[in-house]
């Protein structure tokens, strides 16, 4: 059986924040949709499924994240997660200027939680809060041309 990865889904309190920041970062949309009907209801086990959806696409085509805004049932606020925390709590891109990119975080409200680390000689790297509290690791890779 063939398996690889379609998709990381994240639902957001705001997808035109979300979007914007993701699409500043680089990524593009491929589409975007409001999303219900029984189909719905039973694929994501929620009666009266109603989302507000964008599907982006990272640069090189590989990697894919949906975004999706419930309309209903209502959204339910959690507190954002921690890095130690059990279960999905983060988003890697690559970047190939990550000073670049976090003047970009910057501008939208997003900064790193401690600062900017280098691992080895291999990568600079840093964990930052995005939108909807998101935990979003930004790496960049030192010595490719």
């Amino acid at each position: 059986m063939a398996t690889r990865l379609d998709n990381i889904g994240i639902a957001v309190r705001d997808l035109d924040a979300a979007v914007a920041f993701f699409t500043d970062l680089g990524l593009t949309v491929l589409g975007r949709d409001t999303v219900s009907g029984q189909w719905a209801d039973t694929a994501v086990g929620l009666d009266g499924n109603h989302v507000r959806i964008a599907m982006l696409q990272t640069p090189d085509g590989h990697g894919r994240l949906e975004l999706f805004e419930y309309l209903h049932p209502e959204a339910i606020e959690t507190e954002p997660t921690r890095p130690n925390e059990i279960g999905m709590h983060r988003v890697a891109l690559a970047v190939d200027d990550l000073d670049a990119a976090l003047e970009i975080a910057a501008r939208h409200g997003c900064h790193p939680l401690r600062g900017v680390a280098r691992y080895e000689d291999a990568y600079r790297l840093t964990y930052l809060r995005g939108p909807s509290g998101i935990i979003v690791m930004l790496a960049e890779e030192l010595g490719r041309p």
